[in-house]
């Protein structure tokens, strides 16, 4: 089995694709080794000293590090625990997973402009994002501001303010003049 990794724009995150499917549908992010325990994958990961994320995509991993750590010393470990993970066949999830739904905020009112949004962050924006290690979902929607979440690489990356200002907030303006900001959530 070969795993390919790719750098994202966090430099603090590396992305790895096993070369087959990771996730069928939606995505998971994983901060801590307690809220890991439903995934073996994500347990044996935050069992390498050093990591400090987890995200599953479609058809990749992306893993961030703590600040004080190297990925010269990470990377042969989580290749490994990728590696013995997919050749092992082995579960993505323990049991049931359950995934809590995000609640979302907007005005009735404003469900039409909402709906135009999603759509782009859908279409244009996260595929995008999932190529650079990361996701984006939608929040909420109130006086003009969107509310975004960032998640996986682009979680805490350093041009994820600018990705979110300059990108997104942008191309959102210019489909919809009602947008004025784009805000993370």
């Amino acid at each position: 089995m070969f795993i390919q990794t790719e750098t994202t724009p966090n430099p603090a995150t590396l992305k790895f694709l096993p070369g087959r499917t990771v996730l069928a549908e939606g995505t998971r992010d994983y901060r801590g080794e307690t809220e890991a325990a439903e995934s073996p994958l994500a347990s044996a990961l935050f069992a390498v000293p050093g990591v400090a994320g987890v995200f599953y995509g479609s058809d990749f991993v992306s893993v961030t590090k703590d600040d004080g750590a190297d990925w010269q010393h990470l990377k042969p470990a989580i290749l490994g625990a990728v590696m013995e993970h997919f050749i092992a066949g082995s579960p993505l999830f323990v049991g049931e997973a359950v995934v809590a739904a995000d609640e979302e905020f907007f005005a009735a009112s404003d469900a039409e402009t909402v709906a135009a949004i999603k759509e782009l962050i859908e279409t244009r924006v996260r595929p995008a994002v999932a190529n650079d290690g990361g996701d984006i979902t939608f929040k909420g929607f109130k006086d003009g501001v969107v509310f975004l979440t960032m998640r996986g690489a682009c979680s805490g990356c350093p041009s994820s303010t600018a990705t979110l200002r300059h990108g997104i907030q942008n191309l959102l303006r210019h489909f919809l003049p009602e947008v004025r900001e784009v805000r993370a959530a």
